[in-house]
């Protein structure tokens, strides 16, 4: 499975060029079951990111473009009345899709947003009091526009929550810049990939991932740092219990992904900043800085 998960890894970065690190988190999310919330400004390859994920993991796609004028049953789908047998039938919407890319999600109202909370927590959507199981597997990628750009509407700290991780892609370096340039379209690059892993191999991977081993010594070290932001004066609230565990699980996704079967505190550092930074500070651009305090101040036991 190493070979296939690198190999997945190597495609996706001749896609998205310079940016392996933010390609690895992403896919690490993805592994732990987690929905990703990517933020930045437009053009860096946000999109591109997520489509090229969606093709190399086999999984079927859909992009729903965020306005303001965006309904619940836009997303969700809606009951028609069907004039032959004189009764409603729901229509589904875009979210019963394996892997849905809400585009910039924070451009449409809180009512529109709402509507993917119960979907991304219980994976399922109720609509007029009945409840439709959405695919397996079922991963939410949003993108985010910086929230001092005009047109965009916060995100709720209840919606933040429900992403495991965010990741900000940032400008390309001089030399990938320069391939950018010289080099074929990201579009046409995309057009030409094609599935290198399946669902049974995610489920597998999935599986895997949820028995490498963690020790009570990394415990101890994960809940000294869900202390630490509870008892700190650098943040407003500390992370939920939610969030630890969501620490734990890509903690172990980055230690499965690295060939080992147990849990280093390297491991837990490595995805700090995007499992805590938004849930620390909403809207925040620098999670490395917000979560600086706690891996200088909680000690690797």
């Amino acid at each position: 499975m190493h070979t296939l998960i690198n190999q997945l890894l190597s495609r996706a970065d001749h896609i998205i060029l310079g940016k392996s690190l933010q390609v690895r988190l992403a896919v690490c999310c993805l592994f732990c079951k987690g929905h990703l919330l990517i933020e930045d400004i437009p053009g860096v390859g946000k999109t591109t990111l997520a489509h090229t994920l969606a093709i190399l993991m086999g999984m079927n796609y859909q992009r729903i473009q965020f306005t303001s004028d965006l309904l619940p049953s836009d997303i969700i789908g809606a009951s028609i009345f069907d004039v032959d047998n004189h009764t409603f039938k729901f229509h589904p919407g875009p979210i019963f899709n394996q892997m849905v890319l809400a585009d910039e999600i924070n451009r449409s109202t809180p009512k529109s947003q709402s509507a993917l909370l119960e979907a991304m927590e219980e994976q399922q959507v109720t609509v007029e009091g009945k409840t439709y199981p959405l695919p397996t597997p079922f991963f939410v990628i949003a993108t985010q526009n910086p929230s001092h750009q005009l047109g965009t509407f916060p995100l709720p700290e209840s919606q933040l929550d429900r992403f495991l991780m965010r990741i900000e892609l940032g400008y390309p370096d001089h030399q990938a810049e320069r391939e950018l340039l010289k080099g074929s379209s990201r579009r046409s690059l995309i057009e030409k990939l094609t599935a290198h892993m399946s669902a049974e191999q995610l489920f597998v991977i999935q599986q895997k991932v949820i028995d490498v081993h963690v020790s009570d010594a990394l415990l101890d070290y994960l809940q000294g740092i869900i202390a630490y932001t509870r008892i700190s004066s650098d943040y407003a609230a500390g992370l939920s219990p939610r969030a630890g565990i969501a620490l734990l699980h890509a903690a172990k996704a980055w230690a499965y992904m690295a060939n080992r079967d147990a849990v280093l505190p390297e491991d837990v550092q490595a995805v700090l900043p995007s499992v805590a930074g938004h849930r620390l500070k909403p809207g925040s651009h620098d999670s490395q800085a917000i979560v600086a305090p706690i891996l200088e101040n909680v000690p690797v036991f």
